[in-house]
């Protein structure tokens, strides 16, 4: 088992799909199978983003697997998980959302010090291809560059 707080789940794919233009870090609403299956590091933000539903922000499609100890009181991998945050923050959220183009993806989830869950969430707008080929570039200059070095 690893320690508790170096658990971070990252989305590797967010960076590349999305630009970001504003990080929060919010709570995570878990059950108890949930939480214990995540200290294991059992889950997966790869398709998982989040909307609102009655000024609620959720995360949907992120999956934590099943707790292998569990009984019959597991939980649904792939269930909507409520996001705690402030209320000035859901709402400048839920303004900023109406703009076209933007989402709310998730980055990456890990345990703080006091042992709760949180998710680094970031308001993002997508990329378009020639986007990610002059993301490609740089990072393929950069790499020379060090190379040399």
């Amino acid at each position: 088992m690893a320690n508790e707080n170096s658990i971070s789940i990252k989305n590797r794919k967010a960076s590349f799909e999305f630009s970001f233009i504003d990080k929060y870090i919010a709570g995570i609403q878990l059950t108890g199978t949930e939480i214990k299956s995540l200290r294991e590091g059992k889950a997966n933000l790869s398709d998982s983003f989040c909307s609102f539903i009655q000024e609620e922000l959720w995360v949907r499609n992120m999956h934590i697997s099943e707790y292998s100890k569990a009984s019959f009181y597991n939980h649904e991998p792939k269930r909507d998980r409520k996001l705690l945050l402030k209320k000035q923050e859901l709402k400048k959220l839920s303004t900023k959302l109406k703009d076209q183009g933007l989402t709310i993806v998730p980055l990456c989830l890990f345990i703080n010090e006091k042992g709760f869950a949180k998710l680094e969430i970031a308001l993002a707008k997508g990329k378009k291809n020639y986007d990610k080929r002059e993301d490609l570039k740089r990072k393929d200059m950069e790499r020379e560059m060090s190379r040399k070095n």
